[in-house]
């Protein structure tokens, strides 16, 4: 049934612009929800803008001593390494099938998903229908040029985080990235954020936004919270 489906869709992007370095989605942001989706008795599928295996950034996989509980826990699910392995490409999705979905960060996302009229279209139909929308860290890139029934921004005049400036600086990437998520979050919407890489969440109906990886955990909780309402 469609009210016991969720769809992570993580990024194609596998360069940091002209950088020379590599990226991808951010692994604790696909790990996380993950487990906490399927916890709550949801199906969870994955899907990436191109289909297939999708990269993840090299930095966010650290030895296995570093490595979060949910990555652990993720690195052992045969079936959702066989999911990750063979993703379905966004365009052949269809949001009849899902009562949400999340969008994963990484940086890749702030290439790809922008640019993606597929994904674009999907959200649209998403919020159209009543359905969850939800990112986390710079997932919410992919809001950017979702369009509701009306022709509006999805994220016009609604709470909505993701990556600070702040945030972005300290990584080092803020002269490589294309652009910079909150600023452009703030044009669109209501941007907010808590205090830097430190849990963040924010729902605004059926809009439910995370700030940074350590939000990852929050966030997806919070689509939980907001779906079982939803299903009363």
């Amino acid at each position: 049934m469609s009210d016991k489906k969720i769809i992570i869709v993580l990024t194609s992007h596998t360069e940091l612009g002209d950088s020379g370095r590599a990226t991808g989605f951010y692994y604790e942001e696909m790990a996380a929800p993950y487990s906490i989706f399927a916890d709550a008795g949801f199906e969870v599928e994955l899907a990436s803008l191109q289909g297939g295996e999708p990269a993840y950034d090299p930095g966010s996989l650290p030895t296995a001593e570093k490595q979060t509980a949910a990555i652990k826990r993720f690195l052992k699910d045969r079936h959702g390494l066989s999911k990750l392995a063979k993703t379905q490409a966004v365009a052949d999705i269809s949001a009849t099938a899902y009562a949400g979905i999340f969008l994963a960060g990484g940086h890749g996302a702030m290439w790809d998903f922008p640019e993606c009229a597929a994904l674009a279209k999907l959200l649209g139909e998403f919020c159209a229908a009543g359905k969850v929308v939800s990112a986390v860290c710079h997932g919410p890139a992919g809001l950017l040029s979702a369009k509701d029934a009306a022709g509006n921004s999805i994220i016009s005049g609604k709470q909505v985080t993701g990556f600070s400036n702040e945030e972005e600086a300290m990584t080092g990437l803020a002269g490589i990235v294309p652009f910079m998520l909150q600023d452009s979050l703030a044009a669109s919407g209501a941007y907010t954020s808590g205090p830097r890489f430190r849990p963040y969440s924010v729902v605004d109906g059926n809009l439910v936004t995370g700030q940074n990886p350590a939000s990852s955990t929050v966030t997806a909780e919070n689509v939980v919270k907001v779906l079982n309402d939803v299903n009363r």
